[in-house]
């Protein structure tokens, strides 16, 4: 696979052979990119480039002079900048053109898949058919599927978190092409037609040569706002229906007969805009200004859908009648109107549907014009919505005076689309949750409490005491913060609590449903949160979600929620929320806490001791799962992490994060992201049937117990030796991850240089670019040698196998750790070791080559397979030939690290920089993770 075979441009990639048809795709592109490569930069750059890359092939295949001749030829690249900047440019730009190739090749897959399944008349595994006949077939009868119907709540939340290293303006780009891709896979075109297609690639090729890969500043909250809006316009608005659609047909085909109401069970969130933990840049502006732009763009797809309508339902009153509520409210509409503009809706007189919405779009523009403006600076308008009940009426009037008269097929067409919509995405778009430290919180209270000389000093106060007086303040009716007197931080996170409750009364409770708690360790920690938000006429209003992060407070959480069930206050709380708790887990911080093998293994002992508490108090569990891309921050596949829960943690109700690259991957793409969408219904339905509990996990339990302790212990050592910080910041690119400007949150929580502080996304994304994917594996091969070699190792190894053959969640946590090792490469990591003394290399890395082979010694023992990965050889193929490319941006960019050490000049800096920054985004995209 080379990046360009001749000069020649060739759109022959109809083979029948799905792998032919990558390939050949790979290689239009490499072609068109070759020829771009020589037309901005020269063929000696080229040549240059294609050396590099047959050098790196060759030393992958055991030639150890390759190796050095890349050590040497890097070297000498790099003094030369512009030259070091159009190789790695080009390395980037292959690999973003190969995803897209990949990713038209998981559409083909997955519309050839669909197909065979609709032909054979069988459901397409992980689809919403297949789960709702494996629930019949478990003996559910349509009695309890209404009422898990009624319990499901599914809701991904997309933040923030910045690990998409790709511009937006990139993404766009790469987006055309793969439409253009697209229309040359499944159209049926003439000569001319997939010239002209051919040609436009080549076009946005060149701009994207042509353009930075990295962006000159940090984007601002809103920015990032905007980008995640771009997926509700571009996919999620019309596809969210189609999953409704699909779940009944299911329901009504599985279960003949009877009659199903499906609620609007999948919502989507945000945290953008409203996430403020360790984020100054999202002020109290910047959210009003995120809801606004929610509402606003949410009222213009309605605008269009109903602009689309009105040319669709020309019913005529001389073919059929009206239902007399349609034409009343008709009535009432008109006579609100200016003389002026009934005349214009007299046209229309015969047509009732059509002057109906008309009036409708008409009060959509003014509710689009009445948001347009700041909350505290406008007048009301009274031809706008002020409540989406108002729209949805209007809607539910025209379909039950079609369902009167004999108009079915026009109700449940179009107009039941949109009325889905409008159940599902009201007038605030996604459900926005704020998030906010626990030491806010405390601080403010502190500050309160000392200025009504409440408590002199509220933080040093016993947790007992802290309570009792929360508890009272709670209940007293007197408000404490009705003066706005303390300082800013403190009146900052008053007023928060205030905006909240004008967005309840501009937009709707749904616009902010969650107020989530970072690093809550104790019940006094919920009990502040909900002093404020009783201060701001929010009791029982606004559901108060810890967020349980590190190791010991995942240990800690059933315990917090024990005593917060018990509190009287607290129990009048959840009463008015329905006795339902939400609950975050953090898959992060708990990974960089306490390594890969304790993390999984404490979540795991969390979500069942929290369903346990839950279950005891009356109370029901909504688990928030605060899941990464990357396998060290939680990612992997979302539905075999579902299947992989304790079931009694789920029961139909799930929360969790899209993050950074994870949405653009998931999202961007219709087919992938209506795949996905289903993946998830389909765990969660299946999560929620018969599943019996293995007898033996209670032994399993003790194991993992006892393994994941020791390789804890392992990780412990590890990152706790006097030499790790210095072989951190020497041997990975850590230090210029916060300068790639992919995120408007600082990469740290302090100053400091310490790995404490270090948020969890750098700490990945630095492991991933050196090639150690430490948080993915690190410690998992001494923990589990070290329990089998205390007995009967045999005896104990079959015990082992058997988890992984019968226990999801076992074979979940070590399939994830092969997937991490093989995108791992210690032979490229061994190049950044030697960026540190010879010392701190052999205290450390001489460690993390051990571990590894340990590891990976382990898991072929467990699962029997001869290399990683073999369960899943399309992912082993994919790594395999990537490598090649990706190795020489590894090269690369260790040798800029060591001129960068050398040379401290400022302009030899400022340059280097940009260069060190765009190998770091190739690598992202050849290796498809960041953090």
């Amino acid at each position: 696979m080379s990046l360009t075979t001749s000069t020649s441009s060739s759109t022959n990639i109809d083979s029948g052979d799905p792998q032919q048809r990558l390939r050949q795709t790979i290689r239009l592109l490499g072609n068109m990119l070759g020829e771009t490569i020589i037309e901005q930069e020269g063929q000696e750059i080229f040549e240059l480039e294609e050396r590099i890359r047959a050098l790196t092939k060759s030393w992958r295949q055991g030639n150890e002079a390759a190796h050095q001749e890349l050590v040497a030829l890097s070297r000498e690249l790099v003094p030369d900048i512009n030259r070091a900047l159009a190789v790695l440019k080009a390395f980037t730009a292959y690999f973003q053109l190969v995803n897209l190739a990949e990713e038209e090749q998981r559409v083909r897959v997955l519309r050839e898949r669909a197909r065979q399944a609709q032909v054979g008349n069988v459901p397409m595994q992980e689809s919403i058919l297949e789960a709702v006949q494996r629930l019949k077939e478990e003996g559910i009868e349509a009695a309890e599927v209404r009422a898990l119907l009624q319990e499901l709540f599914i809701m991904p939340v997309f933040t923030a978190h910045p690990t998409e290293a790709k511009r937006r303006t990139i993404l766009l780009k790469l987006r055309a092409i793969a439409s253009l891709l697209y229309q040359l896979d499944f159209h049926n075109l003439l000569p001319s037609e997939e010239q002209e297609i051919v040609d436009s690639i080549g076009e946005i090729i060149t701009a994207l040569w042509q353009s930075d890969e990295t962006r000159d500043r940090r984007p601002t909250v809103l920015d990032e706002v905007r980008n995640g809006l771009y997926f509700f316009e571009s996919t999620l608005f019309e596809l969210v229906p189609r999953v409704y659609r699909e779940l009944s047909l299911a329901l009504h085909e599985t279960y003949p007969g009877e009659s199903f109401q499906i609620p609007p069970f999948l919502r989507y969130g945000s945290w953008m805009g409203g996430d403020r933990d360790g984020n100054p840049f999202v002020t109290l502006q910047v959210t009003e200004e995120t809801l606004r732009e929610q509402k606003r763009r949410i009222l213009k797809l309605y605008a269009q859908v109903v602009e689309s309508l009105y040319e669709h339902l020309s019913v005529a009153r001389t073919r059929v009648g009206f239902s007399k509520d349609f034409l009343e409210s008709l009535e009432r509409d008109l006579g609100m109107v200016s003389p002026q503009e009934l005349d214009v809706l007299q046209r229309f007189a015969l047509e009732p549907y059509r002057q109906k919405l008309i009036l409708i779009y008409r009060r959509l523009m003014a509710t689009v014009e009445e948001n347009d403006l700041p909350w505290d600076d406008r007048l009301p308008n009274p031809r706008a919505y002020h409540q989406v009940e108002e729209f949805f009426r209007d809607l539910c009037l025209i379909r039950d005076s079609l369902l009167e008269n004999r108009g079915e097929k026009l109700a449940t067409g179009r107009l039941a689309t949109l009325i889905r919509q409008v159940e599902v995405f009201g007038f605030h778009l996604a459900t926005l949750d704020i998030r906010q430290h626990s030491a806010r919180h405390t601080g403010a209270i502190a500050e309160i409490f000392a200025h009504y000389g409440l408590a002199a000093d509220y933080e040093g106060l016993p947790e007992p005491e802290k309570i009792a007086l929360l508890t009272r303040e709670i209940t007293s009716p007197r408000p404490l913060t009705a003066q706005l007197t303390f300082s800013e931080q403190t009146n900052e996170t008053v007023a928060l609590f205030r905006l909240i409750r004008r967005a309840h009364q501009e937009i709707g409770p749904l616009s902010i449903q969650s107020y989530v708690i970072s690093m809550t360790t104790s019940v006094s920690n919920v009990l502040e949160v909900l002093l404020l938000a009783k201060d701001a006429n929010l009791f029982g209003q606004l559901d108060v979600v810890p967020l349980f992060e590190t190791i010991e407070d995942l240990q800690g959480a059933s315990s917090i929620m024990e005593q917060l069930f018990e509190n009287p206050i607290y129990g009048q709380h959840l009463a008015a929320r329905g006795r339902q708790q939400q609950i975050m887990i953090g898959y992060s911080d708990s990974n960089k806490d306490g390594g890969y093998l304790r993390a999984n293994w404490m979540l795991f002992q969390a979500q069942r001791a929290l369903a346990k508490t839950c279950d005891s108090h009356g109370v029901r569990l909504t688990l928030f799962h605060g899941r990464g891309g990357s396998i060290g921050r939680g990612g992997g596949p979302a539905n075999r992490a579902i299947l992989a829960q304790p079931p009694e943690s789920v029961r139909g109700r799930i929360k969790l994060t899209e993050q950074g690259e994870v949405i653009s991957n998931r999202y961007a793409n219709a087919v992938i992201a209506h795949r996905h969408m289903e993946q998830l219904v389909n765990a969660v339905l299946l999560s929620s049937g018969k599943r019996p509990r293995r007898s033996k996990e209670q032994e399993w339990a003790a194991i993992l117990e006892e393994v994941s302790s020791r390789a804890e212990a392992k990780y412990r050592a590890l990152v706790d030796d006097p030499s790790f910080l210095r072989y951190f910041h020497e041997a990975t690119p850590i230090d210029y991850i916060g300068r790639l400007n992919i995120g408007s949150r600082p990469a740290r929580r302090k100053t400091s240089r310490g790995v404490s502080d270090l948020r969890a996304i750098p700490w990945v994304f630095a492991w991933t670019q050196s090639r150690v994917n430490l948080p993915g594996w690190y410690g998992l091969g001494t923990g589990i040698n070290a329990w089998l070699a205390e007995a009967d190792r045999d005896a104990r190894l079959a015990m082992i196998q058997g988890m992984y053959r019968e226990w999801p969640f076992f074979r979940a946590v070590i399939d994830n750790a092969q997937v991490s090792m093989r995108k791992a490469d210690m032979g490229i990591a061994a190049l950044y070791s030697r960026l540190t003394d010879d010392e701190v290399c052999q205290a450390i890395f001489q460690e993390l080559l051990a571990e590894f082979q340990r590891t990976e010694r382990t898991i072929l023992e467990i699962t029997g397979y001869e290399h990683l990965l073999d369960n899943e050889p399309w992912l082993q193929r994919s790594i395999q030939l990537r490598n090649p490319y990706v190795d020489p941006l590894n090269f690369i960019q260790v040798a800029l690290l060591e001129h960068l050490h050398a040379d401290s000049r400022e302009q030899t800096v400022a340059r280097l920089n940009q260069a060190i920054l765009l190998s770091v985004n190739g690598i992202a995209a050849g290796l498809q993770n960041t953090g």
